[in-house]
């Protein structure tokens, strides 16, 4: 059961965050690349992430998950302070997240890996005989069994499950490392920029099972997306960094028409009637599923 905070404009009892950062201001040496900025991701929903390269985004990741030490600010994770904890810790308190740049085990299979990654969350003692010696494999719980193979399906990875992750397409490595990331069953998800390599195709069909994941499994879903569109058009809350400033927040409606986000971040004046045109940068501002980039 999720716990519940009152709020503080209109009374209303809602969900606590299942992840919080309070002013996160991160500085290497002279520069600083994240200053005091704060967001929040309830339980069972998706939050975007989104400003142009260098804005700050993997930063965030960073300091979230436990790679990076925030020199200022506190980030909470299940109503708990993890800010000086290890990524050890809050994966092991349900957070995972993904990498812009596909992190695989190359000598293992697809099934291999979302395996592996069942068996960190749910059979410990077993991972130690596993990677010694996979063959030595007991037969697997039914549990993990059905978890492995409705990843598979939701990704569409059943064709090349039994396949070495080495030499395939980026696009499907890239759905290999949401379902590694997945199968340890987190309570929220880093999801940094996901789509990257796909065709529109793999992305719709990778997006329907984040969604359905969402809502099926209660898990969050923090997302870093080039592909505007996507985000306005899957999330609840988006928050826009540039410089490493938090310059807007709140809903995709409110983000689509913010003249501080189209002007100081995407160089445009003003909106076109309608909600769905490119910008000069290449953006599409609808819900559309053509895909633009921020750079």
């Amino acid at each position: 059961m999720t716990a519940s905070a009152v709020s503080p404009v209109d009374g209303l009892s809602t969900p606590a965050p299942i992840l919080r950062a309070d002013n996160i201001t991160v500085r290497f040496g002279g520069i600083t690349a994240l200053a005091d900025v704060s967001l929040s991701v309830p339980p069972a929903s998706i939050v975007g992430l989104v400003g142009p390269n260098g804005a700050g985004k993997s930063t965030m990741f960073g300091a979230l998950s436990g790679l990076l030490r925030p020199n200022r600010g506190r980030i909470y994770l299940a109503g708990r302070d993890v800010t000086d904890t290890t990524p050890q810790t809050r994966a092991r308190m349900g957070l995972a997240r993904t990498f812009q740049q596909v992190e695989l085990f190359l000598g293992l299979t697809v099934q291999e890996h979302l395996i592996l990654a069942h068996r960190v969350r749910y059979a410990r003692q077993r991972l130690w005989a596993d990677l010694i010696d996979w063959r030595a494999w007991r037969a697997p719980d039914p549990a993990e069994t059905e978890h492995v193979e409705t990843l598979l399906d939701m990704l569409g990875l059943n064709d090349v499950a039994s396949e070495p992750v080495a030499g395939l397409p980026l696009g499907v490595a890239r759905r290999v490392e949401m379902g590694r990331a997945l199968a340890c069953s987190p309570t929220v998800l880093l999801l940094d920029e996901p789509f990257s390599g796909l065709d529109v195709k793999e992305s719709e069909q990778v997006l329907a099972g984040l969604v359905r994941t969402v809502k099926e499994h209660d898990v969050s879903l923090l997302l870093v997306e080039h592909d505007v569109a996507v985000v306005l058009g899957v999330s609840t809350t988006v928050y826009v960094l540039d410089f490493g400033i938090l310059i807007a927040s709140g809903t995709p409606e409110h983000i689509r028409n913010d003249q501080t986000v189209r002007t100081a971040y995407l160089g445009i004046e003003s909106p076109t009637p309608g909600g769905s045109e490119r910008d000069g940068a290449g953006v599409r501002w609808g819900q559309g599923s053509t895909r633009g980039s921020t750079g």
